[in-house]
């Protein structure tokens, strides 16, 4: 059966054609899940030719497209991530064609990044690569030279997650709307962008749940799960209820200039990160970001016995591997392991002390 319904979240279809498995959820009806897969095999069947290039385009008109492209597709905050980078690409670029690129004019880019960080050139190889590859698949140029490049090795470290009386200080020192902002975050344990784009519509205060949507992939559906609430958050939300408006279907926004469309706009937050830096230092804690609350609320969860299936749900992970990044926990076999190493060293160290003395005596 390729088209099927998962009780809480929808329909979603998933066959496989030629050793290349095709998948997509959630849908809402059953319908528009056979449609998407009828379209899905078609494409299967039929698979798009990609246009021979017909023209060696300038980079600088390349780059525009591909900014065209993100504008009409992407998030403000995608768009504003790669015009940021974009602008260097041309300063770097700018007179050349796409064939005159090389890879290792790209490499020379990159290490000269890299002086910034490892972290940064990786970012500017991800984007400046997407670039390329939309230029071939639009039939703009014919090679992508950032294929030649590879990615600089990044120091992976275990994330700073904050106690719980860091948590409270900086909740504590808030203004009282970014109060409910932060609460929402912590009791829900969502991710920033499923709380900013939260609208009343997906509060329930009755039901006592939110519904909170994420994209699990670029260009995907939006997935939704519901998250119920704890009396601290119904209370929050039930307080913050009596001042909505029909004019604003968030239930946190501002009021913004927006880039995109030149124009000042009222919508959801995308970034507050200064936010967080001006919070933190007033309650004199150490920084930490918004995402942080959700690792301490997955690490409290974890140890406090909750089983790691349930908080995968509640945190919206596909897989449980993903769950257990956010574990700043032991489990009970890495404990178990650590006292047997213990006792065995202990016990090691025993013997040698009285074998010593049997050896003095």
């Amino acid at each position: 059966m390729s088209v099927y319904s998962v009780t809480g979240k929808g329909w979603r279809y998933d066959f496989t054609h030629k050793g290349v498995r095709h998948t997509e959820a959630w849908f809402k009806t059953k319908k528009e899940a056979q449609r998407a897969e009828a379209l899905k095999r078609e494409e299967a069947l039929n698979p798009p030719v990609v246009a021979e290039a017909t023209t060696d385009m300038d980079f600088f008109e390349l780059v525009n497209c591909r900014l065209d492209h993100v504008k009409a597709y992407n998030s403000e905050r995608h768009y504003k991530e790669y015009l940021y980078m974009a602008r260097r690409w041309v300063k770097f670029w700018g007179q050349l064609k796409c064939s005159e690129i090389t890879a290792a004019s790209v490499e020379k880019f990159v290490l000269r990044r890299s002086q910034v960080s490892n972290y940064v050139a990786n970012k500017e190889i991800r984007y400046l690569r997407a670039t390329f590859n939309y230029g071939v698949r639009k039939g703009f140029t014919k090679m992508n030279p950032v294929n030649g490049v590879d990615f600089l090795p990044v120091e992976k470290r275990i994330k700073y997650v904050p106690p719980t009386e860091d948590i409270d200080k900086v909740i504590a020192v808030a203004p009282e709307d970014t109060k409910a902002y932060l609460w929402t975050i912590r009791e829900t344990l969502g991710r920033v962008s499923e709380i900013n784009r939260l609208e009343w519509k997906d509060v329930d205060l009755q039901g006592r749940y939110v519904t909170l949507y994420t994209r699990k992939k670029k260009g995907g559906h939006l997935t939704p799960r519901r998250i119920w609430m704890t009396d601290k958050l119904h209370s929050v939300l039930s307080k913050l209820a009596t001042t909505r408006t029909d004019s604003h279907p968030w239930v946190f926004w501002h009021r913004y200039y927006s880039t995109k469309n030149n124009r000042w706009e009222e919508g959801p937050f995308w970034d507050r990160k200064k936010l967080m830096k001006a919070l933190c230092e007033k309650a004199g804690v150490p920084y930490f970001r918004f995402h942080a609350i959700r690792h301490a609320g997955a690490s409290l969860m974890d140890s406090i016995n909750t089983p790691i299936g349930t908080i995968q749900k509640i945190l919206g992970h596909e897989n449980r591997q993903t769950t257990e990044i956010y574990l700043h926990t032991f489990n009970d076999s890495e404990k178990q392991a650590i006292r047997a190493y213990e006792a065995a060293r202990e016990s090691l160290t025993q013997g040698l002390t009285q074998q010593k003395k049997g050896v003095t005596v």
